[in-house]
């Protein structure tokens, strides 16, 4: 929680040096290179659920004052103004004219709880531990917000390589075709060879229009992600690389368990639940409060000075049994979140192995999908070389292509999983 607390000022700092209205030009540059850290940082300054997440443990952070307010007196200050007339009236069969009475006052009313069996203390603490679990809230929206980011960040990175892998094979059926179109001139390959180069070529193009509208849709994803659809056009650094992700499966349940906000929160909210039976349970004592006033008051100007001063004690003797019935209440509202900690925490325990399991498959099939490539790079070479001396076909050419082509795509596939499980699991241990 001290960490979540600290972490507050650093978003308000952001926000204030980054209205939230600020337009998206002045967030990112035209053709800005961003990295993941920036692309996180923009996020977590413009995401509107940020703003509202900050918002509401403000809101919170207000009730722990209100709670307070009950240690300082209470003062008060009224003023009156009256006018009452009475009559007329019939006394032994005469009549009277009415009488005219009129009344000022003036005052000041001061009011101090001197002693509630810590009530007001209990109400202090209540809100503080709800002013903890908002935070924790806030954390938990950070920690979505970083996952959605660097998800969209990995999509951008597949789909440009995947739009580079398409250009590329554009280009080496384009090769292809004026290598079939030599041989067919010179009369020693058919028409054939031409026309099915030629589909391939057609083939190839769809597959890279295919390919630049993915990445469209990638950066449109990316941008909204980051709280910015009208971004302008930049560019995002390269790093969908392998690097392993040395963690062991005990210690990443382990770290979850003591950084997952969401669980703080609700641990948070268990021990409010806790002192709302304490607190409950306090109607049952007395309350001793002292009042104190001084005021001006009379028929006619000047006014007369008076004052008082006293206490009042207080003491619940029956309210129909509803102070037993809000100690069950609170106590049942213990049980509901005990369930529910115990809920979360098999939930996490869950996602975190889905994470893991799924970082671990994509760490296995990185090093097949690169001898994949190697492989099918070996055979197209093959295959073209074959078919450059005159002894192979246009359709053996056009099968190690596509191999190729399905290779490549794989390899990048395996370095994007690879990428989003190492951010999953990220998340699911709370980490920022």
């Amino acid at each position: 929680m001290k960490q979540l607390k600290q972490f507050v000022p650093l978003i308000l700092f952001f926000i204030f040096i980054m209205p939230f209205n600020a337009g998206a030009e002045d967030i990112i540059k035209k053709g800005e290179s961003l990295n993941l850290e920036r692309c996180i940082e923009i996020a977590l300054k413009r995401q509107p659920v940020i703003i509202a997440a900050m918002s509401t443990a403000n809101a919170n952070q207000s009730k722990i004052g209100e709670a307070k307010a009950n240690y300082y007196p209470q003062i008060d200050w009224s003023s009156s103004a009256s006018r009452t007339s009475v009559g007329p009236r019939t006394s032994f069969g005469f009549a009277t004219r009415s009488v005219i009475f009129n009344s000022y006052s003036t005052g000041v009313t001061l009011n101090q709880n001197i002693f509630d069996f810590g009530k007001t203390a209990s109400q202090v603490e209540i809100q503080k531990l709800n002013y903890d679990s908002s935070l924790s809230d806030f954390g938990n929206v950070s920690v979505q917000i970083i996952l959605s980011v660097k998800q969209a960040y990995y999509g951008v990175l597949q789909a440009k390589r995947n739009r580079d892998v398409a250009a590329d094979t554009v280009k080496q059926f384009q090769q292809h075709l004026d290598q079939a179109k030599g041989f067919y001139e010179v009369g020693t390959k058919p028409r054939f060879d031409v026309t099915k180069a030629e589909v391939d070529l057609s083939n190839a193009k769809l597959n890279l229009i295919k390919a630049e509208n993915a990445l469209r849709i990638a950066v449109a994803n990316l941008n909204n992600a980051m709280g910015v659809p009208d971004a302008p056009g930049y560019e995002v650094e390269d790093n969908l690389s392998f690097k392993k992700y040395g963690i062991t499966f005990d210690d990443a349940v382990s770290k979850a368990y003591q950084n997952r906000p969401d669980l703080k929160s609700i641990i948070a909210k268990k021990q409010a639940a806790e002192s709302s039976i304490e607190l409950a349970k306090k109607d049952y004592y007395p309350v001793l409060t002292g009042t104190a006033g001084y005021d001006y008051a009379g028929n006619a100007f000047p006014l007369e000075r008076g004052w008082n001063i006293g206490a009042t004690f207080s003491f619940p003797l029956f309210s129909g049994f509803l102070t037993k019935y809000q100690v069950e209440e609170a106590k049942a509202n213990l049980n509901v979140l005990n369930a529910n900690e115990e809920s979360l925490r098999q939930n996490i325990f869950l996602e975190v192995q889905q994470a893991y399991l799924n970082l671990k498959e994509a760490e296995d099939s990185i090093p097949t999908a690169e001898l994949t490539v190697q492989q099918a790079q070996e055979n197209f070479e093959i295959a073209n070389g074959r078919y450059a001396a005159g002894v192979g076909n246009p359709i053996e050419v056009t099968d190690a292509e596509v191999s190729l082509l399905n290779a490549k795509l794989s390899y990048i596939q395996a370095l994007y999983n690879y990428k989003v499980s190492q951010a999953s699991l990220e998340k699911a241990m709370g980490m920022k």
